[in-house]
């Protein structure tokens, strides 16, 4: 699996994030709203997970790996 919670509860998205990930991502962000997500280390984020995080809105540690989601994101400022 490439969603997991780190040794300080940072949320880790890594590699290819596929579909998959999405329920996993889901509970994790739900379990810990405000808790932040680290996802320099993903190279590719499936749609779903992006529109999950669009949502979410949680807080980032870095940008995100995979070049175009980070666009997307810088643009929308988040």
């Amino acid at each position: 699996m490439t969603v997991r919670r780190d040794e300080l509860g940072t949320i880790v998205l890594e590699g290819h994030c596929p579909v998959d990930d999405t329920e996993p991502l889901f509970k994790m962000l739900q379990a810990t709203p405000a808790g932040p997500v680290d996802w320099t280390q993903c190279r590719r984020l499936h749609t779903c997970l992006v529109q999950l995080l669009l949502t979410a809105r949680p807080r980032f540690t870095g940008a995100c790996g995979d070049s175009i989601v980070a666009r997307l994101f810088s643009y929308n400022s988040l």
